[in-house]
């Protein structure tokens, strides 16, 4: 992480903080910023792009994906899963999954080691 990246999350602690405002949309693309790293976790907020997503892939840690603002599709283990706004789900660690912007959306990521 860089310093200045390090620096602005020194600055986020101990304030209220509107998650999605965080972060700001981009055209034809995924934007994510990290907001705490550890080696128990992390969590990250990211913006997608309508048709933007991740392809399958595994973690080794539990996932829980909150839905900030739009709706995705969720696949876990091939089982596709529509989370909208103010909505989340849980991803099992090592269970292959991926996502969809059915339209733009923002999300959260906390990945807790287990």
């Amino acid at each position: 992480m860089t310093p200045s990246i390090k620096q602005h999350i020194k600055e986020l602690r101990g304030r209220a903080l509107k998650l999605s405002a965080l972060l700001d949309y981009q055209d034809d693309a995924v934007v994510s910023r990290e907001i705490i790293k550890k080696d128990t976790g992390t969590v990250t907020l990211f913006a997608f792009d309508k048709g933007q997503g991740l392809s399958e892939h595994t973690a080794p840690f539990d996932a829980l994906v909150y839905i900030l603002d739009g709706e995705a599709k969720i696949f876990i283990s091939g089982k596709s899963h529509f989370v909208k706004k103010n909505e989340m789900i849980i991803i099992p660690a090592n269970k292959p999954h991926s996502l969809k912007a059915l339209k733009k959306f923002k999300m959260l990521l906390v990945m807790v080691k287990g």
